[in-house]
């Protein structure tokens, strides 16, 4: 774990110049292509590290209570991990993130089969969705906020999918220590569309030893969707009152997560969508809230999507060697996902994931940092 002591130097050689950009290798694809890390640091040192690999967020950098800086989102230190067992860390997702049942849909009464990567579904986009493809730098920018824009020209039935689609991810780091994530995609025909950010959480810092299942979580949402044996949602939205599904006030992740609920079997812990709204917004809203007792981290997620998928680490098994050096375990880390429902083109209940020509496709999602009891709660 990164801490104030490793990083002085580095946090404070911009701190009078208003939020930065640097650049730098990453690594290399298997064909030679160079992977790009761009870097992304606020007066305060908060530190956000974005690789070209993924569009993914590689590494972020935020206070504790008492001002040291750790490291909250899992990765690998070098490209070679990435390229062994990505595990989604930090990625962008898509085309459709999260489940579609039997990697089928239909679209204007023609059917589209996708890539199976998740027993007999498709999850996050296929075999090689978009965090497996190397994306294209086109803009940087610094001052009173740093971002930087990456653009992946996904090509007429690219995993299956219908329409070529013309995609960019824009990371923003301003000076209230807010990280935005903001996704864009239009196309040139009719197609599917739902990304995500794909970061796995520990606010005590990557490999600390208490792992995040003591966060505290809140998830304003009054129903989820439940799942069957493959994960796939049954299509019914479920009251959450007088379930383990119960996020509306601050629990300990822990508490609950190994019960023998059916639910909570499927997944081996949560693996699960909540709804809190049933409409795309015009304006981000708060979705959940995570704070560290042990540090004082507070994370709040927003997004204008109106469901967040909830994964609490279920399938890291102590395999994977992390940025600290240290194994990733079951329950080392969260990941929340602002998204429309899982398996939505086979659902339309649960609304539409369809993005037609003229059209623009947009998920802004923000990560909100600060620590408990330091200033009021932003999102509230």
């Amino acid at each position: 774990m990164l801490t104030t002591s490793l990083l002085a130097a580095a946090a404070g050689a911009s701190a009078a110049e208003g939020a930065s950009v640097s650049r730098a290798s990453f690594g290399q694809m298997p064909d030679g292509q160079n992977v790009e890390a761009i870097t992304l640091r606020n007066e305060g040192g908060v530190t956000a590290r974005i690789i070209t690999y993924g569009a993914a967020l590689q590494s972020l950098l935020v206070p504790d209570r008492h001002e040291e800086l750790a490291d909250v989102t899992l990765g690998y230190p070098t490209m070679q991990g990435y390229l062994a067992k990505g595990e989604f860390f930090g990625a962008t997702v898509g085309r459709v993130a999260n489940r579609i049942a039997g990697g089928r849909f239909t679209l204007d009464g023609q059917s589209y089969q996708t890539p199976l990567n998740d027993g007999p579904n498709a999850l996050h986009g296929g075999t090689r969705g978009f965090d497996k493809v190397l994306w294209k730098v086109v803009e940087v920018k610094e001052g009173p906020s740093a971002s930087v824009t990456l653009r992946y020209l996904s090509p007429h039935m690219d995993q299956g999918y219908p329409g070529a689609l013309d995609v960019t991810a824009t990371y923003t780091l301003d000076e209230s220590n807010t990280l935005a994530v903001d996704y864009r995609a239009t196309t040139d025909r009719p197609t599917v569309v739902n990304l995500s950010n794909h970061a796995y959480w520990n606010l005590a810092g990557e490999g600390s030893a208490e792992g995040a299942m003591g966060h505290l979580l809140t998830i304003p949402a009054d129903h989820f969707t439940p799942v069957n044996a493959t994960l796939i949602p049954t299509g019914e939205l479920r009251p959450v009152a007088g379930t383990v599904f119960d996020f509306r006030r601050p629990t300990p992740i822990g508490e609950r997560v190994r019960t023998n609920d059916p639910q909570i079997l499927y997944g081996k812990g949560y693996d699960h969508n909540w709804v809190v709204a049933r409409d795309v917004a015009r304006a981000p809203r708060l979705l959940a809230r995570v704070e560290d007792p042990s540090s004082g981290r507070v994370m709040h997620v927003l997004s204008n999507q109106p469901g967040i998928q909830f994964y609490s680490g279920n399938f890291l098994d102590g395999t994977i060697v992390g940025k600290s050096g240290r194994l990733y375990r079951q329950g080392d880390a969260i990941v929340l996902e602002p998204q429309m429902f899982p398996d939505t083109p086979n659902q339309p209940a649960f609304g539409s994931v369809r993005l037609n020509p003229g059209q623009t496709y947009r998920n802004t999602i923000l990560f909100r940092f600060s620590t408990a009891g330091s200033a009021p709660d932003p999102g509230r």
